[in-house]
């Protein structure tokens, strides 16, 4: 089994609650729905909300979607009293279309550093297929609330 990365210990899905309320994420309908000991799974609608023209998945809900499991990842795995982690850059190669249903992404690391952390989102549909894969870079910042000793 995979060593736990979280900085909380305990860490559950009802901690997640609060991260997206009145954000983007809530508005695309976007839903945390397992936590591993080092990877975070969530889904998002293919509805009236994240799809482009013609009726397809947008790309830009993909990259919302990947941004926010990388994002809130990062975040997880620091002392938030301490610090903050915001997106740098990110880039994604949507390989799949969908029409309808759900997708659902998985977050890993790939590197945790004191700067930055590297995190891969992989984004299926319904029928397990890869939709979209996704590298988001983050920053490791100072939190700028936090108290200084």
């Amino acid at each position: 089994m995979a060593e736990a990365i979280w900085f909380k210990s305990d860490l559950r899905l009802d901690d997640l609650s609060f991260l997206g309320k009145g954000t983007l994420g809530e508005h695309l309908g976007m839903e945390f729905c397992e936590i591993g000991p080092n990877y975070l799974k969530a889904t998002m609608p293919v509805d009236h909300r994240t799809k482009q023209p013609y009726g397809l998945l947008h790309g830009g809900a993909s990259v919302a979607l990947a941004e926010t499991m990388g994002s809130v990842g990062a975040a997880l795995t620091v002392n938030p009293e301490k610090w903050i982690c915001v997106g740098l850059e990110i880039n994604a190669n949507h390989v799949r279309s969908v029409r309808n249903g759900f997708v659902t992404g998985v977050a890993k690391p790939k590197h945790r550093g004191a700067t930055t952390q590297v995190w891969e989102i992989e984004i299926f549909d319904e029928r397990g297929k890869l939709v979209c894969i996704s590298r988001l870079t983050v920053a490791v910042l100072k939190n700028p609330n936090a108290i200084q000793s």
